[in-house]
């Protein structure tokens, strides 16, 4: 079973724009839907915090702690999909920084549900 972390938008969650945290994500990476394709085992739920500059030494951190590097970093459907989108830069651009500083590869949104 591929292990991965979660990111989500830490702003967005916290605001209420639609996301009311980490149970979407969640769900869907335990029954294999949206963008997992296949069951997988969440080994962090990771938030992202304004501006985004610390987020790739969490996922280090998180890595160290947990005793696991990810087989792959799944950035949450709010944190890839928001509106407003964020301030400091686009999701896209935070995955090249994350897939260059972690290693593994980063996927853009985690689950399709609606409401």
């Amino acid at each position: 079973m591929q292990k991965v972390f979660i990111v989500g938008c830490g702003a967005y969650m916290d605001a209420g724009y639609g996301c009311p945290g980490e149970w979407r994500c969640l769900k869907a990476a335990a029954l294999g839907e949206g963008k997992f394709g296949a069951p997988v085992q969440v080994m962090g739920f990771i938030r992202c915090e304004c501006p985004g500059r610390t987020i790739a030494p969490t996922v280090g951190m998180t890595a160290r702690l947990a005793e696991v590097k990810p087989d792959a970093i799944y950035f949450s459907t709010c944190l890839v999909d928001a509106r407003p989108g964020c301030p400091y830069g686009s999701a896209e651009d935070l995955a090249k920084i994350l897939e260059t500083k972690a290693g593994v590869p980063v996927i853009l949104g985690t689950h399709e549900y609606k409401g």
